[in-house]
């Protein structure tokens, strides 16, 4: 069973973190042994602002404060297998590209590149402009994986819930996690 962190950021795209969080929720016991979130320090007025409610106040993971260096994911030594930035601001992935370790959500991030552990920002911009371009660049060379907020439509989706499902479902995968749904060439989908 896997051991995954999840960093949420202040960019738009709070239903992608939502959506995210509940499919982590719901692998708990089976797929994943221990699960944490950082909360940014904008990352919950976006929510409010993006979803209308506080329902980050119920995510029944373990939380880490921002600036919590003590916290297990600040360290290889504690076996997290994979973390995943979602939404992942360019503020975010700047500070990763250039080795800034200013809080836990990029100390975090700096400790699964120097495992060669599974790093997976799932970065909501656009258009991109070229430091963007480099910065993902440069995660990329160095072990992670920029995964864009770009929902795929051939499952044809019907709520916005299910539309950013098709993207917290990629960034699992790609972190890992034996995570279920649409897949391209299949007409249901499984959970």
């Amino acid at each position: 069973m896997l051991k995954v962190a999840v960093a949420v950021t202040g960019a738009s795209g709070a239903i992608y973190a939502k959506v995210l969080l509940n499919r982590l929720e719901a692998s708990m016991g089976t797929a994943i042994s221990h699960a944490g979130v950082i909360w940014s320090t904008n990352a919950h007025t976006v929510w409010e602002y993006e979803l209308g409610d506080d329902s980050y106040k119920n995510v029944p993971l373990t939380t880490w404060q921002l600036n919590d260096f003590m916290a297990p994911v600040a360290s290889g030594s504690a076996g997290y297998d994979a973390l995943i930035i979602c939404p992942c601001s360019m503020g975010t992935l700047g500070r990763i590209a250039s080795g800034t370790s200013n809080c836990l959500i990029t100390r975090a991030a700096d400790v699964m590149l120097k495992e060669r552990k599974r790093l997976v920002c799932v970065v909501r911009e656009t258009p991109y402009n070229l430091i963007h371009l480099r910065n993902m660049t440069t995660v990329t060379e160095a072990g992670g994986i920029v995964c864009p907020a770009s929902p795929s439509f051939y499952s044809k989706p019907n709520t916005f819930e299910a539309l950013a499902d098709t993207v917290a479902l990629r960034a699992l995968q790609l972190a890992g996690v034996p995570a279920k749904g649409y897949a391209w060439g299949q007409h249901t989908t499984e959970d």
